[in-house]
C-alpha cells in the first residue's frame, strides 16, 4: 500500500522507521516547517523532518493554508495517511487518501483524549496504559478504534521512559494495522462515550509544586512531567526543578514544604500527607544533579521551607 506519514517529535520516529522498513510504499513524509531555536535562533527541523531529509525521503513541509501543499499531498496518491504526534488536520486533508487517515494515540481510548495522554496517565498514578490506532474523524480523538495494545506502568517510569515504551509499542501495532488494511481484515469498534476522560495540554501554571498535596500525588506529577518540562519549587528565591523523587505515606507532624531531613545523602520534605525524598534535581540554568552532589554544595538545613 502507498502510505504518507505525518509527525513531528521523536515519539513518531519508531513508527516512521518501521513503515520505511516494511513492505509498504512510503510515498511522503510530512512535518512542520523548521523553527528558530536557541540563542542564535538557528532554524531546526522536527525530529521527523531531520530524519526524512537525512535519509533522502520525499519530505513535505505542511502549510495548511497553502493550496500548493494540498495539491502536493493529493499528488502522492496515498492509500493511507498515518498521523503520529502531529497536529489537527483540516477535514479536507483527511479526505485525500484513497482509504482513510489513521492516528496513533498514546492511551487506551476513550481514556485520555487530548494532547498529553502519557503525562496524565503518570500524573494520575495509573498502573496500566497503552496505545490506540483509530480512524481520524472530525472531532479530536473520537474516531472508531482499529487496534489497541496495553502495557503496565512501572513505579520507576517517568514521561521519558514511558514515552519510549509506547512509541515502540505503537510502531509495532501500526505495522500490524497496515498489514490488516492490505489484507482487507480491518474491523472498527466504536468508542464507549461513557468512558471518556480528558488529557489537556500541560500549562506553565501546572508546574509549581503544591506542598499541601500528598507526597504520592507530588511524586506522580514529578514522574509525569520529567525530565521536561518538570515540576518546580522555590528555595531562597531560586527555582529548583525536581527530576526524580520517592515518597513515604507516613504520619508526621510538620509544615508542608518544610525540610525534615537534610544530610550528606538525603533531602526529605514534608507534604500534606507523608514525605517526599528528592533524588535528582536541577537548579535554574544548571545541569541535573544527584541529591548527593547537590547537598555537597548546599547549606539547606532542617526547618527550611520550600515554596
Amino acid at each position: 500500500m502507498k502510505v504518507a506519514f505525518m509527525g513531528n517529535p521523536e515519539f513518531a520516529l519508531p513508527s516512521l522507521k518501521m513503515v520505511l522498513a516494511s513492505n509498504h510504499e512510503l510515498v511522503g513524509v510530512i512535518s512542520n516547517p523548521p523553527k528558530p531555536m536557541g540563542r542564535k535562533r538557528i532554524l531546526k527541523y522536527t525530529a521527523i523532518g531531520e530524519f526524512a531529509i537525512s535519509n533522502g525521503l520525499n519530505f513535505i513541509e505542511l502549510d495548511i493554508f497553502d493550496n500548493n501543499c494540498f495539491e502536493k499531498l493529493k499528488s502522492l496518491n496515498a492509500d493511507i495517511f498515518i498521523v503520529v504526534a502531529f497536529r489537527i488536520l483540516p477535514e479536507k486533508f483527511l479526505s485525500i487518501p484513497n482509504i482513510c487517515s489513521i492516528n496513533l494515540h498514546g492511551s487506551i481510548l476513550p481514556k485520555y483524549r487530548g494532547a498529553a495522554p502519557i503525562q496524565w496517565a503518570l500524573m494520575n498514578g495509573d498502573k496500566v496504559t497503552g496505545v490506540s490506532i483509530f480512524k481520524i474523524e472530525k472531532r479530536v480523538d473520537s474516531g472508531k478504534i482499529i487496534s489497541q495494545n496495553q502495557i503496565f506502568i512501572k513505579d520507576s517510569d517517568n514521561f521519558y521512559s514511558l514515552s519510549e515504551k509506547l512509541s515502540n509499542l505503537g510502531a509495532e501495532t501500526l505495522i500490524d494495522v497496515l498489514n490488516k488494511f492490505q489484507d482487507n481484515k480491518i474491523e472498527y469498534k466504536d468508542q464507549d462515550l461513557a468512558l471518556i476522560t480528558k488529557a489537556p495540554k500541560i500549562t506553565n501554571k501546572m508546574l509549581q509544586i503544591n506542598w499541601e498535596w500528598s507526597a504520592e500525588k507530588i511524586n506522580n506529577w514529578v514522574r509525569g512531567l520529567s525530565p521536561r518540562p518538570g515540576m518546580s519549587t522555590i528555595y531562597n528565591n531560586k527555582k529548583l526543578k525536581l527530576i526524580k523523587t520517592t515518597f513515604e505515606n507516613r504520619n508526621i507532624d510538620c509544615i508542608p514544604g518544610e525540610v525534615i531531613t537534610a544530610n550528606n545523602f538525603k533531602l526529605e520534605v514534608c507534604t500534606g500527607k507523608g514525605s517526599l525524598s528528592i533524588l535528582e534535581l536541577q537548579q535554574e540554568g544548571k545541569t541535573v544533579l544527584s541529591i548527593e552532589n547537590f547537598l555537597r554544595g548546599s547549606n539547606i538545613k532542617i526547618g527550611d521551607i520550600f515554596h
